[in-house]
């Protein structure tokens, strides 16, 4: 594993936000939803394509907070653009887990 220093660390902004809304993303080689996280008024609203259709129904989405990227550059997915990366963790058969908060915290915080 490579190791890394504490200022590549400070580089990656990993900030919370809320799903403000959900949608199928049919276009994806993969089965993916739309998303929309809000992550306050510094950041505003980002879209992200997230693969966790297997563990998240799309109408359970919507309020639930996630970890996100926030300072990566937009990404063209398909017909998409991608804001951001909400984070997860890969399982064993190959779904997707997101990284959630276990209390709620106010959008746009920066992960410490």
């Amino acid at each position: 594993m490579a190791q890394i220093s504490w200022q590549d660390f400070e580089k990656v902004e990993l900030c919370i936000g809320t799903i403000v809304s959900a949608e199928r993303f049919p276009e994806a080689r993969k089965p993916a939803y739309k998303l929309k996280v809000d992550f306050g008024e510094r950041i505003g609203v980002r879209r992200s394509s997230a693969q966790i259709t297997d563990h998240y129904a799309i109408d359970e989405l919507p309020g639930k907070q996630v970890i996100a990227v926030v300072n990566f550059p937009a990404k063209q997915i398909g017909p998409f653009m991608s804001e951001c990366l909400v984070t997860g963790f890969v399982q064993p058969d190959g779904s997707v887990i997101l990284a959630v908060p276990d209390k709620p915290a106010v959008n746009g915080q920066r992960l410490a």
